[in-house]
């Protein structure tokens, strides 16, 4: 019997290798993606069972839309999994952060993983599936100066899971966190664009202010995209949280991602002390 699952944001990195290691072993995939350009390319690389969808997951009309259509593929049998993985890193200091910037980061990482599961559960429910949520090990962890929007979408991610797995406990359903360090993703090549973006809605005194900042994020822009782990590793811990007999609650991905969860336990001010530099 045939495996259905969804994943959002399917379109490059993380996303697209998560679709590909799963069609590739045998699920029928509902690869959500915003433009007709990337449903072509993961058609032309996937077999018959991948089936981009349409879905922008600020868009509550899509996701319903979307929602029905895996609904006539799946049928009785239901969704075994939805791996909420579409997300992006809006960069800004939270002083000068224009709000609209602020709540489109909410938007993405965090209301939007709620509205596609809340359109999903009756299909995951049938199924007994499995909710997959993409956090990140050091978002959530830490909050490096000029991330702050990224890390409160992050942290209050792993909130909105717990919380999904409480409640949805007494129906069998899982629901997971997946947390990875840095990838080698084009989120990297995105957050410089974002973070060019911040600078010219800054005033020059603000640059003044929080310019050492911002030079500080761009050289860890730059050291994430060379040192990241390769987006295979996170779909191989993807499948496991989808396939595992007792899944984790949180399953960590990289080398990196002791070092944030160490640097949590320390005090406050001595992490403080430790980011600025």
């Amino acid at each position: 019997m045939s495996k259905y699952v969804l994943v959002t944001g399917a379109s490059k990195g993380i996303g697209r290798a998560i679709t590909l290691d799963l069609d590739k072993r045998g699920y029928t995939v509902f690869a959500g993606v915003r433009k007709d350009d990337d449903a072509n390319d993961l058609k032309s690389v996937g077999s018959e069972r991948l089936y981009p969808v349409k879905i922008d997951v600020t868009n509550t009309e899509q996701i319903a839309l979307t929602a029905a259509q895996i609904t006539e593929v799946v049928g009785a049998s239901g969704l075994d999994g939805a791996v909420n993985n579409a997300g992006l890193s809006v960069a800004g200091v939270l002083e000068h952060i224009p709000l609209d910037d602020f709540r489109y980061q909410l938007e993405v990482n965090l209301i939007g993983q709620l509205a596609v599961t809340q359109a999903v559960l009756p299909m995951i429910r049938q199924a007994r599936g499995r909710v997959i949520n993409m956090g990140s090990a050091g978002g959530s962890r830490l909050v490096m100066p000029g991330m702050g929007a990224y890390s409160v979408s992050k942290v209050s991610l792993e909130m909105l899971t717990d919380g999904l797995r409480v409640e949805l406990k007494q129906w069998g359903v899982e629901v997971v966190s997946v947390l990875p360090g840095a990838v080698k993703t084009p989120i990297w090549e995105s957050g410089q664009q974002l973070l060019d973006n911040a600078r010219d809605k800054m005033s020059d005194e603000a640059m003044n202010d929080y310019g050492r900042i911002l030079r500080r994020l761009e050289k860890f822009y730059a050291h994430s995209s060379n040192t990241g782990i390769d987006p295979q590793q996170v779909a191989d811990a993807v499948y496991r949280a989808l396939t595992d007999t007792k899944p984790k609650t949180r399953y960590y991905v990289g080398s990196d991602t002791w070092r944030f969860r160490l640097l949590s336990l320390l005090p406050d001010r001595l992490i403080d002390k430790l980011i600025l530099g």
